[in-house]
């Protein structure tokens, strides 16, 4: 049985700039590498954490439960899971409007 995170994983998750950003490039396109997603930290939201960095962010993510990652090889691919998130909108819906 997964281990399901908590809510204050994935809040703590998004609390970060650079964490968002990831999510977003994700959105973009899946199954990225770690290279690719620090390229495109760059390019896109002109952003430049080490790569090491990024990959301590990567680590966040995925035990928030909003990154997968598959080991192929030498290459680490990265994935998005919205999950958590549908759980977090699922959580406080929304009531019927009063008159």
């Amino acid at each position: 049985m997964p281990i399901v995170p908590g809510v204050t994983d994935v809040y703590r998750a998004l609390a970060d700039e650079t964490r968002r950003a990831l999510l977003d490039e994700l959105v973009q396109r899946d199954e990225q590498t770690l290279f690719e997603l620090c390229s495109k930290l760059a390019m896109n939201h002109n952003l430049t954490p080490s790569r090491q960095a990024v990959s301590q962010h990567l680590d966040v993510l995925e035990t928030a439960g909003l990154v997968r990652t598959e080991r192929r090889g030498r290459y680490k691919f990265h994935t998005i899971d919205t999950a958590p998130l549908a759980e977090i909108a699922e959580r406080w819906p929304r009531g019927k409007a009063q008159s």
